[in-house]
């Protein structure tokens, strides 16, 4: 006869093992972990750039590493937790925003400029500002 509660243990071990997978899978769709978090990132294209801006409060702007290489764009820091003390006369405790470091990359297309990349935080957003390269527009030349 099985005994019930390893039905129990199992379907736990089962729901975190779907929960961890969740968890890890990046958006290339590897398993790889790269972060705790991953800042929600909106990305825009204008006729001379691309801008991407981040939504990182709580971290302090020297805090954030932004680098590009080969072509991809990658931003790196980490939110501490604050501390706290305990609340209430029961010492209950409500933590919901996310702490830990973070880790987003993003492929830049060949138009990119990485010579001219420009970054700025304010009021909790990263703005990432990608100058697109000057196109060399074809000439005509007049036959004499």
């Amino acid at each position: 006869m099985q005994h019930p509660w390893n039905d129990l243990r199992r379907l736990s071990e089962e729901v975190n093992r779907a929960f961890n997978d969740a968890l890890s899978q990046n958006g290339d769709g590897t398993n790889v972990v790269t972060s705790s978090w991953a800042p929600a990132v909106d990305i825009r294209e204008t006729t001379e750039s691309f801008v991407l801006a981040a939504d990182i409060p709580g971290v302090e702007p020297k805090d954030i590493e932004v680098t590009m290489e080969k072509g991809v764009l990658t931003i790196r820091g980490e939110r501490k937790l604050e501390a706290r003390e305990d609340g209430g006369e029961q010492g209950f405790r409500r933590v919901e925003r996310l702490h830990g470091a973070f880790h987003r990359r993003f492929s830049l297309p060949d138009s990119a400029d990485a010579e001219g990349i420009t970054a700025r935080g304010a009021h909790g957003v990263l703005e990432i500002v990608i100058p697109k390269k000057k196109t060399v527009q074809p000439r005509r030349i007049e036959v004499g």
